[in-house]
């Protein structure tokens, strides 16, 4: 046994969405009892892939006296458990890891019983109207448009990166405030697109550019849209997805940053480089 780098799990920052699970190409980690554990150490390579796709910080890379990672034993784990497109996802992520550099993505991740429900992934029928107003109760005797949004969970701490409703569409990064200042948000930036919402002042943004890198290695995701207020806080969103376009080592990706006003106007918008 010798002194090696692994991953070690802080339960108490544990919230059970599962994501890291999805992040390991190695299968060495599983929820127990609502909270991730590691396996057993010789299926942890020690790389680190899953820590980007926690929301919480619960995951880091630690070194000391463990079982050495075992290759073989690891795809056949792989192989028992989740069969041979599971070992390919393997076999493509040590390529990168001997490269520097990330695995590949699954498109499909699991979705976990025992995570947090607020993660399950939910997306609108292909075959649902166009918005468009419709009545609501007679105590209102008003109106109401039907939302643009397509999918869930849209909180940026509670999205999956590899979640196929990213998949060939352009991504919205918006702001909190921003669908409050502005009634045109949906009809404006939402419509046929992907959205996650953050706001750089008030979340806990540790995570934050290692999740929207996770997302943005998604290649087909051609343009990312920050909307953003026009208060000087709001500005860490776009420092926060150019760190992460940077990370993401793409060249050919299109990032726009959209400036919305106190009173709802568009102030402008202009293109960001990483």
């Amino acid at each position: 046994m010798d002194k090696r780098k692994i991953i070690e799990i802080d339960e108490e920052k544990c919230n059970g969405c599962g994501n890291c699970i999805t992040g390991c190409a190695e299968g060495a980690l599983q929820l127990v009892n609502g909270k991730a554990q590691l396996v057993k150490e010789q299926f942890c390579d020690g790389f680190g892939d899953c820590i980007g796709t926690c929301p919480t910080g619960a995951l880091t890379i630690t070194e000391r006296d463990s079982d050495a990672f075992n290759k073989k034993a690891t795809r056949e784990n792989l192989l028992k458990t989740q069969g041979e497109e599971a070992v390919r996802r393997m076999d493509d992520a040590i390529t990168a890891h001997d490269r520097g550099k990330h695995p590949p993505m699954p498109t499909a991740p699991p979705q976990h019983e025992n995570g947090c429900p607020g993660t399950q992934m939910r997306m609108a029928s292909s075959n649902s109207p166009a918005a468009k107003p419709t009545e609501t109760s007679a105590l209102t005797g008003g109106q109401m448009v039907r939302s643009d949004l397509e999918h869930w969970p849209i909180q940026l701490h509670l999205v999956q990166p590899t979640a196929s409703f990213f998949n060939n569409k352009e991504l919205v990064v918006l702001s909190t405030c921003a669908p409050i200042a502005s009634a045109d948000v949906h009809w404006r930036f939402i419509r046929g697109r992907s959205v996650v919402v953050a706001c750089p002042k008030l979340d806990q943004t540790d995570p934050y550019v290692n999740k929207l890198a996770g997302i943005l290695r998604n290649t087909t995701i051609p343009k990312v849209i920050v909307v953003r207020m026009e208060v000087p806080c709001c500005g860490g969103l776009s420092v926060t997805v150019q760190e992460a376009l940077r990370l993401s080592e793409r060249s050919d990706l299109v990032v726009e940053e959209v400036t919305v006003g106190l009173t709802g106007d568009i102030l402008g918008s202009h293109l960001l480089s990483a």
